[in-house]
């Protein structure tokens, strides 16, 4: 899979920005908030309709335009296709492929990314939301319905509580609808719980092997960090357990108001030869760990879809270690397109440069 091109129009402040993308390598340089993340964000947009940065897609639209669009011509197994995103001030969305209207589902399923951005390095650090949404990010990935799942699991949440808060303010109970919510929350949100847990496990066993050659003896485990779930259990079996906590915690969520059992306040948890990481790890310990994830990621998507997925690394290698940096670009297949942002060049040897395509970007604009 290869991006050949893409076209930003009012992308924050990528006004009018073309870029052919045809290497395998390719490296944008340029000063910071000129934007070099702003390409490979929207990149990484055209292929979750996501972004870690924003909240809400008017924040994508340039401070002075109305409406902006993202357009990308794609290579994969050997058929190009066209990629089109735009978006209004009034929120209206349009998706299409191939100059044809498409679902999100549909629209995601062409592209696949891994982004690896110096945000990312923080993850261990991070809080659990941060956490959990790299997981359902990386799932995605995969299964493009896995969104919808969580949507839906976030709607039924949602309603839960507005009745528990209604509960709060009249002393009156609907007792059924909350049995319906409970029911209906304890479905979905046990399925996304187990596709959580299985694919820790499929990425446990590449991230180790990576883990241990960067660090040489230590051994990386992850635990997908639930009060009511064991690991080995089936879809089944999860919402029996589901249902259960439910009753425990059915006086804490009147009490408080708000759901307090599901994949919402779930965590993942990662050891270093038997110690949680995110309180006895260094910083370069951490960082090996989402190095080795970051690169996982690529190995499972490629395995499970049969695509390999394009490389966004956004300012990375500047914070990262001489043993890192070296690990990174030398694990990069070369039937993998990278696209990498850098402040300069200083950070790559000659060799890796001499098959490199390289940008200046300044103010938004391609030099």
């Amino acid at each position: 899979m290869k991006i050949l091109n893409l076209e930003l129009k009012n992308y924050r402040n990528c006004k009018n920005l073309f870029l052919d993308l045809s290497s395998e390598k390719v490296l944008i340089i340029g000063k910071n908030a000129q934007g070099k993340t702003n390409i490979l964000e929207s990149i990484y947009f055209l292929s979750t309709l996501k972004s870690p940065r924003i909240t809400t897609n008017v924040e994508l639209i340039n401070f002075n335009e109305e409406e902006v669009s993202v357009c990308a011509n794609i290579i994969k197994s050997d058929t190009e296709t066209d990629l089109s995103f735009s978006y209004n001030r009034e929120k209206s969305r349009e998706l299409k492929i191939n100059k044809v209207k498409t679902t999100p589902k549909n629209f995601k399923s062409v592209l696949k990314t891994v982004l690896f951005s110096t945000n990312d390095l923080l993850l261990l650090r991070g809080n659990p939301s941060d956490r959990r949404d790299w997981l359902d990010r990386a799932i995605s990935q995969i299964y493009p319905a896995y969104d919808e799942r969580l949507s839906k699991y976030d709607k039924i949440r949602i309603q839960k509580n507005n009745c528990l808060k209604d509960y709060l303010k009249t002393g009156n109970l609907n007792e059924t609808l909350l049995e319906v919510y409970n029911e209906q929350l304890a479905i979905t949100g046990s399925n996304i719980i187990y596709l959580r847990i299985k694919f820790l496990k499929e990425i446990e066993k590449i991230a180790q092997e990576k883990h241990h050659t960067i660090s040489n003896t230590e051994e990386l485990k992850i635990k997908y960090e639930n009060s009511f779930v064991d690991s080995e259990d089936d879809p089944e079996k999860i919402i029996e357990k589901f249902k259960i906590a439910l009753v425990e915690k059915r006086q804490e969520e009147l009490r408080r108001g708000q759901a307090c059992v599901g994949p919402h306040r779930d965590d993942i948890i990662f050891y270093i030869d038997g110690n949680e990481a995110t309180k006895f790890a260094s910083q370069g310990q951490q960082r090996t760990v989402v190095l080795a994830l970051k690169l996982s990621e690529l190995d499972i998507i490629t395995a499970k879809t049969g695509d390999e997925p394009i490389l966004l690394l956004d300012d990375v290698l500047a914070e990262l270690d001489d043993i890192r940096q070296n690990y990174l670009l030398k694990s990069i297949d070369s039937a993998t397109q990278t696209i990498i942002t850098s402040v300069d060049t200083v950070l790559f040897e000659d060799e890796f440069l001499d098959n490199v395509k390289i940008y200046n970007i300044e103010s938004g604009n391609i030099k």
